[in-house]
């Protein structure tokens, strides 16, 4: 599902124009972002949280040369689902495991 796809559901599920649930996503993702690149944590109860997490210096190997480097710490945004989101999906696994191996196949 992309983002017009979220879109055209949101307004069907809200019962508003495609329009306003656009204005409404695309509102609530930006803020989520300010948040999380203040290094705030957002948390909506059910569903997730969104945070930054530090990632530490690390030794890499280029692919092309498989020399080793130090790849530098930085900050990435990171994402823990909620407890009943995680139930959600889990209750959904053989529908889940279908679709994967599907999408899997489609791509070689």
């Amino acid at each position: 599902m992309n983002k017009g796809e979220l879109v055209d559901a949101v307004a069907e599920k809200a019962n508003v124009t495609k329009k306003q649930a656009d204005a409404v996503l695309t509102a609530a993702l930006e803020t989520i972002i300010e948040a999380v690149s203040a290094a705030d944590k957002v948390t909506l109860v059910g569903f997730g949280s969104f945070e930054a997490r530090l990632r530490k210096e690390r030794d890499g190997r280029n692919p092309k040369t498989t020399q080793t480097m130090k790849i530098p710490e930085t900050v990435v945004p990171a994402f823990s689902a909620g407890k009943s989101f995680k139930e959600q999906v889990g209750e959904k696994i053989d529908t889940i495991k279908k679709k994967i191996e599907d999408s899997k196949k489609e791509k070689k």
